[in-house]
């Protein structure tokens, strides 16, 4: 193994930050010996077109990431004017740690499979090693068939079919969320009554 720093990156609208995700990301340090994980919430997702502000998001994600010392959370696209795309988040990354660090870029096997759709797909390649966590609904043998030279790893995680857009929802029509995320989390959403009147469309 290189002697490198490992880092992980963790991108995502966090809309809301929820267990699934840090176990993704828990699993992902041991399973591939990461010396940290950072969660980088999006700004504006290119490919969503509505989400709940960003620094809800972003405050969401620093409360349910705040007991884990190996986990940290970053500014750098909530903070940027436009779209967030990968690649570009990615080489602020690299453009921080130098080259002393090799970065891995932790995501769900379902946006894998949409890799060919990203901005410079191949730029984001160079950049990072991608690292698929499965999901119940999705089957891993389907990323066979997306050539990645080697780029890419998968990573099996307990089936925790959890799912921030199920999580809106239930807040909405007013079902618990106890559970489903940190209790922090779930006080802050009470708090600033976040998606009790969130529109349904796609995000």
């Amino acid at each position: 193994m290189s002697d490198k720093r490992r880092v992980g990156i963790m991108g995502g609208t966090f809309d809301p930050v929820h267990y699934g995700h840090l176990v993704c990301a828990e699993e992902a340090r041991w399973q591939f010996e990461l010396d940290e994980v950072v969660f980088v919430p999006t700004g504006q997702p290119w490919q969503k077109r509505e989400v709940s502000p960003a620094e809800d998001r972003y405050m969401l994600t620093m409360l349910a990431t705040a007991p884990n010392t190996k986990f940290s959370v970053s500014r750098i696209d909530i903070d940027r004017e436009g779209p967030t795309y990968t690649r570009d988040t990615l080489q602020k990354f690299k453009e921080f740690y130098g080259e002393d660090v090799d970065l891995f870029f932790i995501t769900g096997a379902d946006a894998v499979l949409d890799i060919l759709t990203w901005k410079d797909p191949d730029e984001v390649l160079e950049l990072a090693q991608l690292i698929a966590a499965s999901r119940p609904e999705y089957d891993l043998s389907k990323l066979d068939q997306i050539k990645v030279a080697g780029r890419m790893k998968t990573m099996q995680i307990p089936a925790l079919s959890i799912s921030s857009t199920d999580i809106r929802e239930r807040v909405k029509t007013g079902r618990p969320i106890r559970y489903l995320v940190p209790r922090e989390v779930l006080r802050y959403i009470e708090e600033r009554a976040l998606y009790s009147s969130f529109s349904k469309g796609p995000r």
